[in-house]
């Protein structure tokens, strides 16, 4: 592979060719040295490492600031999580300013020791009563709570049988849980799912597959990380979009997403839930979220159910900017929430400077490395 790499001159020429699998296998015995092909891609795409992992200098809106080149420059934020705009709403940073002056700043203790607060329990309560659960459990992490999910309730008898373009984290997790684990087809019918998935931003098929699973006693568990909050008539998710919440016994959802904050809940039966908080080391292991993170969810949670415009807000936006590439040829797929758009970062870069004359537009450019696919993300609100 090394060799191979020699023979090309740029970045450009080494897209559409290589893969993260392409920089597992090493030149030397010593693990910390990263194999000599990884480096010389590095070298050859220092331009799009340099724009990796922008610092970010305000509020991750839909317009920010980052620091580009040693300056700031205003952008147009087209990788951000803050679906709903919450990460800056001012009753958000008030309810975060109370907790941190009762709490102070971490929660300094496991849940299973002295983490767990009284906020902590409310949220538990907040979350379990909005998607209509016997109980709900927080993990200061999305992607250690779903892999700690999986790989808790999962026993060397079971199988896994997962969508192939589920998140890292839900694969992780069937794999540390030493079960049997199998692939379907991308939104083929399977029993491990996301409600929306986050490369291609299309529904599962949530009726075919819980039919499916049905038929064989199966349980299903669905990860609603990027629908929570933006999918279904009150924000309860891809579940609540399709009517089927009844049929799903166990729903993963995280804090970094609508929410604007970080961590991660999955919500169920109570004797579930009592069990996984022993199994799932990503839990009984780890400090519990701090009581600021759990504040600012809490009202996040208030002001997602008493604004619904917000929602309604964001699929217009999502829907006029799917529209106008679509008029303009490019393929945007089946995606619902997000466009995936299968063209270098600078066309797209292009497109959306002549339609909005900002300065610029943060993608995530070194995304093709992974897969070859350009992901929009969009917040409600006035760009």
């Amino acid at each position: 592979m090394s060799t191979n790499l020699k023979r090309h001159e740029s970045v450009q020429e080494f897209d559409a060719k290589l893969s993260l699998a392409d920089f597992v296998v090493g030149d030397s015995d010593d693990p910390l040295i990263p194999p000599l092909a990884f480096t010389q891609w590095r070298q050859a795409g220092a331009w799009e490492a340099s724009i990796y992992e922008p610092e970010m200098l305000a509020t991750a809106d839909a317009r920010t600031i980052i620091n580009y080149e040693g300056r700031p420059r205003s952008v147009i934020n087209l990788c951000s999580y803050n679906y709903l705009g919450l990460a800056n709403h001012p009753d958000v940073i008030s309810a975060a300013r109370d907790a941190l002056a009762k709490y102070g700043l971490g929660a300094c203790g496991s849940p299973l020791l002295s983490g767990m607060t009284d906020l902590h329990r409310q949220l538990e309560r907040r979350v379990a009563g909005f998607l209509r659960r016997e109980d709900a459990m927080l993990f200061n992490s999305g992607f250690g709570g779903a892999l700690g999910t999986i790989s808790g309730l999962l026993r060397k008898t079971d199988v896994a049988i997962l969508d192939n373009r589920s998140h890292l984290s839900l694969r992780d997790g069937a794999v540390l849980s030493r079960s049997r684990v199998d692939r379907f087809e991308h939104n083929d019918l399977a029993l491990i799912v996301e409600g929306i998935y986050s490369m291609d931003g299309d529904f599962a098929n949530l009726k075919g597959l819980l039919d499916m699973a049905e038929s064989h006693r199966a349980s299903v568990f669905i990860d609603e990380a990027h629908s929570m909050l933006g999918c279904g008539p009150h924000g309860r998710g891809a579940a609540e979009h399709f009517g089927v919440e009844i049929r799903i016994p166990l729903v993963y959802g995280t804090f970094s997403k609508a929410f604007a904050a970080v961590g991660g809940f999955v919500t169920g039966a109570v004797e579930t839930l009592d069990y996984l908080r022993y199994y799932a080391h990503s839990y009984a292991y780890s400090c519990a979220l701090p009581p600021v993170i759990v504040a600012a969810a809490l009202k996040a949670l208030d002001i997602a159910e008493s604004e619904p415009q917000l929602r309604v807000r964001l699929w217009d936006n999502a829907k006029y900017f799917r529209e106008q590439l679509n008029s303009i040829g490019i393929d945007t797929g089946n995606s619902q929430r997000l466009t995936s758009c299968r063209l270098s970062s600078a066309i797209v870069r292009a497109c959306t400077n002549s339609v909005t004359n900002c300065a610029g537009a943060v993608f995530g450019s070194r995304q093709w490395i992974i897969r070859q696919c350009r992901r929009i993300e969009f917040v409600s609100g006035p760009v």
